[in-house]
């Protein structure tokens, strides 16, 4: 029996030492563990490259991002002019008309009765119209210029002058409007005119000092009437129509008139200017060598209430102040 104690006992005491020696073992085998948990626990720097690389990426998608709204931008900023151009939102603004001035009695055959101021040349002239001074330029006819800026003084100038004043002084005057523009680029009223209802144009064409022009429809109801009369003086060789080649189509060719010789009645009219300055202290008024010489306008227009064109026996260049080849008109 007590050896089988003995045996027993020392069997038990054998598993014992086998048990610590595992607990031993185990706890061996578990500190690495442990420790390698703890190492990676308290080294974060393993894990940092996982993050940088989340965040490169994050930082390139945003990049990304921001592009492409930029480029939406670009395209939002450029796209109204392809839709819609300032051109194609007003297309009104470039079709309506200039606004035409209008007259008093405008598109109509009524006359208007005004007032004369002065006569300008032979196919302008100044009135009182709607209490305002305005400057009437006769509608299809022209007539040589009497003191133009680039042309000068034209043959027969100063002719269709002294004729035009001649008639504006004759009667009741008035003009008649057409249906077309009202004024010309230097604002001046475009109008038949007419003294007692003759038409002073007619007048000028069929005595052969005006030629038809400056035909802008509508602007042409007298048109016919007016290459009729002047017809008729071209015919007869009348005025203008007297020197070949001088009245064309573009106006008026003075190269075509000849010049003057000394004794002709052409040069004559510059006679009166100069034998103005030679009387020292005259009467009021002396009638000699074909010359008649006034103080002032005022003794002047007791005899002549118009005044005189130049080339007449009374005219004198001071009494000319507006240097229009007429001394001393209303």
């Amino acid at each position: 029996m007590k050896g089988l104690l003995t045996v027993i006992i020392g069997l038990l005491l054998v598993l014992a030492g086998c048990s610590g020696s595992f607990d031993e073992e185990e706890s061996i085998e578990k500190s690495p563990t442990e420790q390698v948990e703890t190492v990676e626990k308290d080294t974060p720097e393993e894990t940092a490259p996982e993050e940088d690389t989340s965040t490169v990426e994050i930082e390139e998608v945003e990049k990304e991002k921001v592009v492409k709204e930029e480029k939406k931008s670009e395209e939002t900023k450029t796209s109204p002019a392809i839709v819609a151009p300032p051109s194609e939102k007003k297309p009104a603004s470039t079709a309506k008309p200039a606004p035409v001035k209008k007259t008093e009695t405008s598109g109509t055959t009524a006359q208007v009765p005004v007032k004369l101021v002065k006569t300008i040349d032979g196919d302008t002239i100044k009135v009182l119209y709607n209490g305002q001074e305005i400057n009437v330029r006769y509608l299809l006819i022209d007539t040589p210029e009497t003191n133009h800026p680039r042309l000068g003084k034209q043959p027969f100038g100063d002719k269709a002058k002294e004729r035009n004043r001649q008639l504006v002084n004759s009667g009741a005057l008035t003009l008649e409007f057409d249906i077309g523009e009202r004024y010309d680029k230097y604002d001046r009223l475009l109008a038949y005119v007419y003294v007692d209802g003759k038409s002073v144009q007619k007048t000028l064409l069929a005595e052969g000092l005006a030629r038809v022009a400056y035909v802008y429809p509508p602007n042409t109801r007298h048109l016919t009437p007016f290459e009729e009369a002047q017809a008729s003086a071209k015919k007869k060789a009348l005025g203008i129509w007297s020197v070949e080649n001088y009245a064309t189509d573009s106006g008026f060719n003075s190269n075509a008139v000849p010049a003057p010789s000394a004794g002709s009645s052409a040069a004559k009219p510059k006679a009166p200017s100069v034998a103005a300055t030679k009387p020292a202290t005259p009467p009021s008024t002396n009638v000699s060598s074909g010359q008649e010489w006034f103080q002032n306008c005022t003794e002047l227009r007791k005899k002549y209430p118009n005044g005189v064109p130049q080339g007449h026996a009374a005219y004198q260049a001071k009494m000319d102040r507006d240097k229009d080849g007429y001394a001393c008109e209303r």
